[in-house]
């Protein structure tokens, strides 16, 4: 949900959070399929309709607002490894970036309401979800 507040700049507004264990940056996995815990999205009732046709086994790309990253970091040595060369943080998935947004390959283990049970997310308890949308094949797009 966004609206506009200048030419500029727009204002979003989290369409839900995230329940997992993980709570600390520096111990979580830095990729999903890297030993994530299981965990919720919880939605807010406003956007309840839109979770209707989700179903167990579909794969998601969940986008998250990483409220937790710096936001003036433009360069990483990828991975935190100092023996590879720094490198702009658009060439790389690091959280730290001008607008920290994260993106999530995750697979559905269970819908309950407004709660959807999801694999392979790496991203911190109460991070800010801001869309989901289906992983789509070329021949599946609609």
């Amino acid at each position: 949900m966004v609206e506009e507040a200048s030419d500029d700049s727009y204002l979003l507004r989290p369409v839900g959070r995230v329940v997992s264990p993980l709570t600390d940056m520096a111990e979580a996995p830095r990729q999903g399929d890297e030993g994530a815990p299981t965990a919720w999205l919880v939605f807010d009732p406003r956007v309840g309709r839109a979770l209707r046709d989700l179903r167990v086994g579909a794969e998601l790309l969940v986008l998250t607002w990483l409220d937790r990253a710096r936001r003036d970091v433009l360069a990483v040595h990828p991975r935190g490894d100092e023996s590879r060369p720094e490198t702009g943080v658009f060439s790389t998935r690091a959280p730290h970036r001008p607008n920290p947004i994260g993106l999530h390959r995750v697979r559905v283990l269970a819908v309950d309401g407004l709660r959807v049970e999801v694999a392979d997310l790496e991203a911190l308890d109460g991070t800010p979800v801001l869309d989901i949308k289906p992983l789509l094949g070329a021949v599946d797009e609609r």
